[in-house]
């Protein structure tokens, strides 16, 4: 009777040794709705390898986000891991102090991320990481393959072969871009989605070092390029066609090309399974010119430095920093994780990443938006007039130079 009392006893301090002290429940905020399902099949995989943890996932409107997360960490009831933006969208909640600072000793796989990776999810002034980053985002032309197989149509390697692709679609009673402008932000990711190219690295390098600025002929040349092929290819009445309608607009198969990011993929395909996708990054004037896409990096996960449950935090961040993860995010999500040594499976995501190795940032997102007004709020309000014959690509310049050295030190001068 003892023995077996001794035996009960050592296997019940055995127990007890394995368990952990006390449960930690994870609240951990996003605004990807669309991405719920997904996310749970993630925390399932963690919670199994890490007991005693639990992680609780909860959405919020993609448009309000920002705002409802900054109220909470202000007010002390934010959560313990969240999706922040990158960029400017950042720095506004990192520099306020709500964000755990991250390092490569207490999450040691951002050692081998990429420097432009660790770069969005940092505060510029003093280079700290607050996030581990989760996706890069591409700029560039989808196209409908059974539409340009069927009109006899190849990728084009010049403007001038894209223009003449989007004349035969328009011959050929099919509209050529599915893209509308109605919805602001949509005027963007055309004027970069369409003209990367053409304004060339030379000009994103000037830009940078300080050596030009907006009014460069290389930018405002981009722009008419963009403006002229708009007014003669994309939808009659682009300026009032709303984003949702453009998506179903190309999805139905009543467009060739649409002008957006690689997050459009997985939504076209599930709007229309039977679909068949290419992408091309937009060429520039002549065939010899560099192909560029805009790319971006898209947001990351990270720690509430008030956070009660911090320890466990930092272990749910190294899962989401590690290969598994990044492997499972690519592969169900159909998106390009940053996570190094991950696999597209995918073949049309394998060749955005390959277009990838060719790009410039999407530069009024990776560059401008820190100060206001904000370099996206002004390139949409101008491109909108633009489209509609109010303005000129000149004047945009000007506006652009003129807005931006309000904060913009080099423009200052």
């Amino acid at each position: 009777m003892k023995t077996n009392l001794i035996r009960i006893g050592a296997a019940m301090s055995a127990l007890l040794v394995a368990a952990p002290a006390f449960a930690q429940d994870l609240t951990f905020w996003s605004w990807r709705q669309e991405d719920k399902a997904a996310y749970e099949q993630f925390i399932d995989t963690f919670e199994a390898a890490n007991p005693g943890i639990t992680v609780k996932f909860e959405t919020f409107e993609a448009a309000n986000y920002n705002t409802i997360l900054s109220t909470a960490l202000a007010g002390g009831t934010g959560p313990d891991v969240m999706m922040v933006r990158a960029y400017g969208g950042l720095e506004n909640v990192a520099a306020a102090g709500y964000l755990e600072p991250l390092s490569f000793e207490t999450v040691p796989a951002l050692a081998d991320f990429a420097p432009a990776a660790l770069a969005a999810e940092s505060v510029r002034a003093d280079g700290v990481v607050y996030a581990v980053p989760f996706a890069s985002q591409t700029q560039l032309v989808i196209y409908n393959k059974a539409i340009f197989d069927a009109n006899g149509l190849e990728e084009p390697k010049s403007w001038d072969e894209l223009v003449a692709l989007s004349q035969k679609l328009k011959d050929a009673g099919v509209f050529p871009f599915a893209n509308g402008t109605a919805t602001a932000w949509q005027n963007e990711t055309v004027t970069f989605g369409l003209g990367s190219s053409l304004m060339g690295k030379d000009f994103y390098n000037g830009l940078m070092s300080g050596e030009t600025d907006f009014t460069d002929e290389r930018f405002t040349g981009a722009l008419a390029a963009v403006a002229d092929v708009a007014a003669k290819y994309f939808p009659d009445g682009f300026i009032g066609l709303d984003y949702p309608s453009a998506q179903q607009l190309f999805a139905s198969g009543m467009a060739g090309m649409f002008i957006g990011g690689s997050y459009e993929l997985a939504n076209f395909k599930g709007q229309n399974p039977d679909i068949e996708l290419g992408v091309f990054a937009a060429p520039g004037k002549s065939a010899e010119d560099e192909k560029l896409v805009g790319l971006y990096f898209d947001g990351g996960y990270a720690a509430n430095a008030a956070g009660a449950n911090k320890e466990a935090s930092i272990k749910f961040l190294n899962y989401l920093a590690s290969k598994e993860f990044g492997q499972a995010f690519a592969d169900t999500l159909s998106n390009i994780s940053t996570v190094p040594g991950v696999s597209f499976n995918n073949p049309l995501l394998a060749e955005v990443n390959e277009l990838n190795q060719h790009s410039i940032p999407y530069l009024m997102l990776a560059h401008f938006r820190f100060g206001e007004p904000s370099g996206s709020v002004l390139i949409q309000g101008e491109m909108q007039k633009l489209f509609a014959g109010e303005t000129t690509p000149e004047a945009i310049g000007e506006a652009l130079t003129t807005g931006l050295a309000a904060w913009y030190e080099p423009f200052k001068k």
